[in-house]
């Protein structure tokens, strides 16, 4: 009796599986490449509640960045300004503009007279001071992983600047995500941690660059003041899984 399907149909299954294999690797590689915070983290640029312009007030102004993030070389985090830093300026300077209401909300909060006097129906607090309002619901923009233990103080003090890890925020309007920050980004800086030193009272500088004027590329002239300062801290950053993960 005649075969009903030809010869060649033999070759399907091992066709078949060789064709899923492939498109398998090419879209887990896809996924691997894409899927990465180079691609996912940066230009991440969210609407916030109050429109605060960094590159008038950080760039042009000159304000340094821990007037606002006061916790940055005191502690683990960075704290995020609480309405009162905002009318430490605003009380006085545009303190009835429609963008900064939602600023004004949270100082004054209880107090509708906006005098720090107690009125009929208004309340305060265990300390006798009038209750505050809702806290300014800012939208986070970087946040490293639970799994990954991160001190702001700790790199602030010994001469990682600002600049490092979010960039030029003296030149942008609006606050976007500008380095990708991944596992990659903070090994490559902890092997080689000359290239980001600087001293200690250019941390907040985020346009300071090494002087050339002896004609020395500034590239290398970083690296050469890097590597004294890393000698004479004695930065040895940590290279071990446990010195980041805990």
């Amino acid at each position: 009796m005649r075969n009903i399907f030809p010869r060649w149909s033999n070759t399907i299954p091992v066709k078949l599986i060789l064709s899923l294999g492939i498109l398998g690797a090419v879209v887990t590689a896809g996924i691997t490449y894409y899927a990465t915070p180079k691609y996912t983290r940066v230009g991440y640029q969210p609407t916030q509640p109050v429109s605060y312009n960094h590159e008038f007030h950080a760039g042009e102004l000159g304000l340094d960045c821990r007037y606002c993030h006061t916790g940055v070389d005191k502690s683990s985090h960075a704290n995020i300004p609480g309405a009162n830093v905002c009318m430490s300026c605003h009380q006085n300077i545009k303190g009835d503009s429609p963008l900064l209401e939602p600023v004004r909300a949270s100082f004054y909060g209880e107090d509708s007279n906006k005098d720090g006097k107690l009125s009929d129906g208004e309340d305060v607090n265990e300390d006798g001071i009038l209750n505050a309002g809702p806290a300014i619901p800012w939208v986070r923009i970087h946040k490293a992983p639970d799994y990954v233990y991160f001190n702001h103080a700790i790199h602030v003090n010994r001469g990682i600047s600002c600049v490092e890890c979010h960039g030029r925020v003296d030149q942008m309007v609006e606050v976007h995500h500008d380095k990708h920050l991944s596992m990659a980004f903070c090994l490559d800086c902890h092997r080689n941690p000359e290239k980001a030193l600087r001293p200690l009272d250019e941390v907040t500088n985020l346009s300071w660059q090494v002087s050339d004027e002896d004609g020395v590329d500034p590239l290398i002239a970083q690296v050469h003041a890097g590597l004294e300062l890393k000698d004479n801290w004695g930065v040895h950053p940590p290279l071990s899984c446990t010195g980041c993960h805990r």
